[in-house]
């Protein structure tokens, strides 16, 4: 219904089908990712395409809605903080993508509500409850029947070293994204949505340059062999820009307060693109521990917004 104090919200069975379908988007924004970089194209073109597109996007929108893209005193040094955070989580959940399956990578990644809420109890905030400790403890578990722990346990076999660094940078990309979401809620809360999103795009796109430029890793600036890579590098940076776009405008529509958990399908959607795309599958096990993950996770995220 509309009302007066507020914008539209939209039917919530609009509402749920809109949130799967952005997180499908952002699966196939990974999911090309993938694919660009299995084509021999760099980790920092691959973020430097996604923030480009998204940030010539974003600007059209501020300019669009006449916004001022002044900061207020004092908010400069958390929003440059904010944008090198978010520039390490890309970098972080790329790199992952590029080492283990699209689906393992997201999962771990959205281990971020776990994080913050820890974070947030570290900084003086509330402490987790009984419900949301168990919750928690739970999702560790099912997190180790996803990385197959009890197979790797009674394995003579050494780990491989990029599955090592794969599943270490998605928990590192999961962590700085809790800092950001923490500094977004604490020090930039102030701050008006699209300016915010317009300056942190900014700084991890002139991150990602300045990377390249100084070489900071090794072929992370290498294009594509193929047409095939080109074509991904522009299908993840359209999804992401359509996706970013798209939850960005109808965000007040969406009542995120009770329906943000549902964008946890995005790790879903990935293991079924990962399958039809990069034959990339999971056995029993691996799948019975995701569901507990991300059953664990929307429990977790709707018990906060109660």
């Amino acid at each position: 219904m509309a009302s007066d104090s507020g914008p539209y919200l939209l039917p919530r069975h609009l509402a749920v089908g809109t949130l799967i379908l952005i997180s499908a988007i952002f699966a196939t924004n990974h999911v090309a990712a993938r694919v660009a970089f299995d084509d021999g194209a760099g980790v920092l073109l691959g973020v430097a395409c996604r923030a480009g597109a998204s940030l010539a996007a974003l600007l059209c929108i501020v300019l669009w809605r006449r916004q001022s893209l002044g900061l207020p005193a004092g908010l400069a040094p958390w929003q440059a903080l904010l944008g090198l955070l978010l520039a390490l989580q890309s970098f972080c959940l790329y790199s992952a993508v590029a080492r283990i399956p699209v689906a393992l990578a997201l999962l771990i990644n959205s281990l971020f509500p776990l994080l913050f809420a820890l974070l947030t109890w570290a900084f003086g905030g509330q402490r987790p409850s009984r419900r949301a400790s168990l919750l928690m403890g739970l999702i560790l578990l099912g997190l180790a029947l996803v990385l197959d722990l009890p197979g790797l346990l009674g394995n003579d076999d050494p780990l491989g070293l990029r599955w090592v660094e794969g599943v270490l940078l998605a928990f590192g990309s999961a962590s700085f994204f809790a800092c950001a979401l923490w500094i977004t809620e604490h020090r930039l809360a102030t701050l008006a949505g699209p300016v915010r999103s317009l300056y942190t795009i900014l700084i991890v796109f002139c991150a990602m340059l300045a990377a390249g430029a100084a070489e900071f890793m090794p072929d992370g600036m290498r294009t594509p062999d193929s047409p095939v890579g080109w074509i991904a590098l522009a299908a993840l940076s359209l999804c992401y820009t359509t996706g970013f776009c798209t939850l960005f405008i109808l965000m007040p529509r969406l009542d995120m307060a009770r329906n943000a958990p549902v964008m946890n399908a995005e790790p879903v959607a990935s293991l079924a693109l990962g399958w039809l795309i990069l034959d990339q599958a999971f056995d029993g096990r691996q799948l019975l521990g995701g569901l507990i993950v991300l059953s664990c996770i929307v429990i977790l995220a709707y018990s906060r917004r109660r």
